[in-house]
């Protein structure tokens, strides 16, 4: 439906599977009405297997996007969520490698433990990583204000605090050594978003 009528639309995934639907992506391509990311969390496959079980594995996802950039999609990277003690070493090296895999941005996102979440994370981590939770949680509360979640609209993705800033700075680094190509013409566009042509919606002037 959104190829059919060019409707602009930004797609965030973790599997490699959004390569299934190559042709209606390239259709939307080319009238700049789509946008591609892929969230990468680790490029280790055992802690990616751990993490996120049901998802593509990291070399899966590196793939992806390499095909959508062979095919003219524009493709992003989102190292989410970045986890104190377990993946933050990573940055650096994920973004190079979807930068070599032919992304043309990178993003990230702190990890977030909102209500319910918190508790299964903590069990998670007792069982996975019990040598590694109590430094884990306690990082977490350091850039999220002493608590476990920061629901703040400014701060919620990126946190406050030492080490908020210190994956920043980080991530910012990994980004320059990335070099992405400039975001000029890159915005997605409605300007060839066509209507059903026995629409009987009026013009609103």
């Amino acid at each position: 439906m959104l190829a059919e009528f060019r409707n602009p639309v930004a797609i965030i995934t973790k599997n490699h599977l959004v390569t299934r639907d190559l042709d209606m992506l390239q259709e939307l391509a080319a009238h700049r009405a789509v946008s591609v990311t892929l969230s990468i969390t680790s490029l280790d496959p055992e802690l990616a297997r751990r993490l996120e079980p049901r998802a593509s594995l990291p070399a899966r996802r590196l793939a992806a996007i390499a095909t959508l950039r062979d095919a003219g999609v524009p493709v992003s990277v989102n190292v989410a969520p970045v986890i104190p003690g377990l993946n933050d070493h990573e940055i650096l090296a994920i973004v190079k490698a979807a930068a070599e895999a032919g992304a043309c941005g990178a993003g990230y996102t702190l990890v977030r433990l909102p209500y319910a979440v918190k508790e299964i994370f903590a069990g998670w981590l007792e069982a996975h990583y019990p040598q590694k939770k109590e430094g884990v949680l306690s990082r977490i509360r350091s850039f999220r204000g002493g608590k476990m979640n920061d629901a703040e609209w400014e701060t919620r993705m990126t946190g406050t605090g030492v080490y908020a800033e210190n994956i920043s700075n980080l991530f910012r680094v990994a980004v320059e050594r990335a070099h992405f190509p400039k975001r000029e013409g890159r915005m997605l566009s409605a300007d060839h978003f066509r209507r059903e042509p026995d629409s009987r919606q009026l013009d609103l002037f």
